[in-house]
């Protein structure tokens, strides 16, 4: 017999609305079971989605989807949303190549109508569509569900505030407080309120004594403030009624059956509504609830006993090496402060902000801030690295310009995720930093093909006194046990690494070792360019005698990337082909599946060399 029999009956969100309401919590039980074991089994995101089952079903079971939108904020906490909408099979290879994609994406199903993989977006895109319907004539509601943390970023708010502007236009914004960070307040007192204040009849009273009081503004004014002054001593939503938002809660997110009751009501209710949903990450699950900063992303795992810390070999990675320069550099450098936009474990800052807590600022998910704050930090006289993510790296780029090239200020940044990342997909791959960087004035741009390399490369940002980024990938390097200083620096040169004849190869970043033992056999001549921007076209021009063809490997877009300027550079001189990141979005899959289905690796450079006839 099956251990989910509500859950067997649920081909998509349709058939949540033809369950019972006293049926709802065991389907809640039943989600939540399939998603540890699911996931247990697959790896992948967790705490989030286990967080937010009861008002997934809710708002299925309320709302008429997928005529009615739901816009989540991000990816990580929509696992249920697809388990309900049709994917519960398929929720078995999320984040694999060809499986299901990692976050929402447009036209997964016909629930999924915008792409969320960043954060803070669902506000502003719930808008849009809320306005679409109203200049279409359709009555369907929509509905932006926003984690705590992803309300830290400033297109939130920024969607918060246009959306004040519309007096007629029906949206609701539910913001999950999965960290408590709002209010910790999920008394009887305030559920009480809550329904209350999601009473259409209360609405109407409302709206009907402002109406009464218009010919009396003294007493009208005094009126409306004694209600925002009674509902602030116990909400903590003042501040969401100031941008034109009905605020209600904090309510418990894990009452379905309240949680049904609230929407239910507010779904009846006209204009902008703000509902307020405590809820605890990792819920229905001890270790994910005790530890939800582990059950984020998961690796397979026993559901009985949990993620158990196993005894790992030395971290190798790039992202740890960057950590170990940002300690040992800042215990010499008192003018060092480091900065992230809440990627504190991920850019590997963990230790560096226990060890210097007074120059380590979190910033949340305000990417463009983190650059903003970096300028005034070295305007003021300090030296900041923001340790960022290259997907993310994108949502500031006019700070990269405007506030920091431009002024031509001394901050690195060290850009994690650089090139293929592999299975959060499309929204988290490094494909274009280096075009996007590489036409920026006073910005240089540099990119390690292996550990001793990055550590240079930081020394040399350093001391450059100028804007730097460093690029580098989410994989391991070699040279890690390489003698290595913080006085180590490195001329702007690129690195002719073999000597040879025929074909010049041209490689950024670890490509070098996908094809150095090949180049050697050959007897072909290796470069390890190093330096992206300023082009080294010296050292280039200088090898290119005895040989009839160059080919360059880039981790990044072919277009707009350097393969195209080093191509420009030998046009007339000798043939060159570029080998890069094509046209496209990567989907999810491996680093090493991406990169071979890329032909970015030892089998693409033999091709080209074959079809040469060399």
């Amino acid at each position: 017999m099956s251990n989910t029999p509500l859950l067997d009956q649920i081909h998509d969100a349709r058939d949540v609305r033809n369950l019972r309401r006293r049926d709802l919590e065991q389907l809640c039980a039943e989600v939540r079971q399939c998603l540890i074991d699911t996931v247990s089994k697959t790896a992948g995101h967790l705490a989030s989605g286990l967080g937010v089952v009861e008002l997934t079903v809710a708002l299925h079971y309320v709302y008429n989807t997928p005529q009615d939108k739901i816009i989540w904020d991000v990816g990580h906490q929509a696992y249920p949303h697809k388990i309900l909408t049709g994917h519960r099979k398929e929720l078995a290879t999320i984040r694999q190549k060809d499986g299901l994609h990692a976050f929402i994406w447009r036209g997964e199903t016909e629930y999924d109508v915008l792409s969320t993989g960043h954060a803070s977006t669902s506000i502003g895109s719930a808008l849009g569509l809320a306005l679409a319907n109203k200049a279409l004539g359709k009555d369907d509601r929509t509905v932006a569900v926003i984690g705590d943390g992803s309300l830290s970023g400033g297109m939130a708010f920024e969607g918060l505030n246009h959306a004040g502007s519309f007096d007629d236009l029906n949206l609701l914004v539910i913001l999950n407080d999965n960290e408590m960070s709002i209010s910790e307040n999920v008394g009887s007192l305030a559920q009480g309120l809550a329904h209350v204040l999601a009473n259409p009849h209360y609405a109407k009273l409302v709206e009907g004594g402002k109406k009464v009081l218009e010919k009396l503004p003294a007493v009208r004014d005094f009126a409306m403030r004694a209600q925002e002054h009674v509902k602030g001593m116990v909400m903590p939503g003042t501040l969401f009624e100031e941008f034109g938002f009905n605020y209600i809660g904090p309510v418990d997110g894990h009452d379905v059956v309240r949680l049904v009751s609230i929407l239910q009501n507010i779904k009846e209710m006209s204009g902008l509504q703000f509902l307020h949903v405590v809820t605890r990450k990792g819920k229905g699950y001890a270790p994910a609830e005790n530890d939800p900063i582990c059950y984020h992303g998961v690796p397979t795992f026993d559901p009985q006993t949990g993620v158990h810390p196993t005894p790992k070999p030395a971290d190798l990675s790039f992202s740890a090496r960057f950590g170990k320069w940002l300690c040992d550099r800042a215990a010499v450098d008192n003018k060092l402060v480091g900065i992230t936009p809440a990627m504190r474990i991920g850019s590997a800052m963990q230790e560096f902000s226990e060890k210097f807590k007074d120059r380590f600022y979190d910033v949340a998910i305000a990417e463009q801030h983190a650059l903003v704050l970096a300028s005034g930090l070295a305007a003021g006289g300090m030296y900041p690295v923001v340790a960022i993510y290259s997907s993310f790296l994108q949502r500031a780029f006019d700070s990269i310009i405007h506030d920091i090239a431009i002024q031509d200020l001394p901050i690195t940044l060290a850009i994690d995720r650089a090139g293929v990342v592999g299975p959060d997909g499309p929204t988290h791959q490094g494909a274009f930093d280096i075009a996007y960087l590489r036409c920026v004035p006073n910005m240089t741009v540099l990119a390690p093909a292996d550990l001793y390399d990055l550590y240079v490369m930081l020394n040399t940002a350093r001391n450059l006194g100028h804007p730097c980024a460093v690029r580098y990938p989410r994989c391991n390097g070699l040279n890690h046990d390489k003698e290595v200083g913080l006085d180590e620096v490195m001329e702007l040169k690129s690195k002719v690494v073999l000597k040879g004849s025929k074909v010049l190869v041209i490689t950024v970043g670890p490509l070098l070792y996908e094809v150095h033992d090949y180049c050697k056999e050959q007897g072909f001549t290796l470069i390890d360019l190093r330096v992206i921007k300023p082009l080294d076209t010296k050292t280039i021009l200088d090898s290119l005698e005895g040989h009839s063809l160059v080919v360059t490997l880039e981790d990044g877009c072919i277009k707009g990337g350097i393969g195209e300027e080093i191509a420009a550079l030998l046009s007339g001189k000798v043939k060159t082909v570029t080998l890069g990141l094509e046209d496209k979005f990567l989907m999810e899959g491996t680093r090493k599946e991406i990169l071979d289905e890329e032909k970015l690796n030892l089998e693409g450079l033999k091709e080209v060399i074959a079809k040469e006839g060399l």
